[in-house]
């Protein structure tokens, strides 16, 4: 199973980014996709699940109405939509399907 993150890097504060995950060696469509992200100093955290019927099921207090989560199951790809970004998102964002895991990608979110 790999999971290949990608779509992080810089921005300023109130931007946005796209986060893409393209997941290979797994039956995509039947699994659920889950995004995690770890700040410096902090413990990883859930930000998102989103199920195989394309529902959000999880979405973190920190981010409601400003991160949305997305899956193409054509493309085995699952998304990661950020606006109106902070710098407290500033983290290393990981995706995950069962006990899989990314390699991470880094954002930052700076003025």
């Amino acid at each position: 199973v790999q999971l290949v993150e990608s779509g992080g890097g810089l921005v300023q504060p109130g931007g946005s980014l796209r986060l893409s995950c393209l997941v290979s060696g797994i039956t995509f469509r039947y699994s659920d996709m889950n995004w995690h992200r770890q700040a410096p100093g902090k413990e990883r955290e859930l930000v998102s699940r989103i199920n195989i019927y394309g529902e959000t099921v999880y979405i973190a207090d920190p981010v409601k109405g400003r991160f949305t989560v997305s899956r193409d199951n054509a493309k085995s790809t699952v998304y990661l939509q950020m606006d109106n970004l902070k710098p407290e998102d500033t983290a290393v964002y990981y995706c995950r399907v069962g006990e899989h895991w990314g390699q991470g990608t880094q954002v930052t979110v700076s003025s």
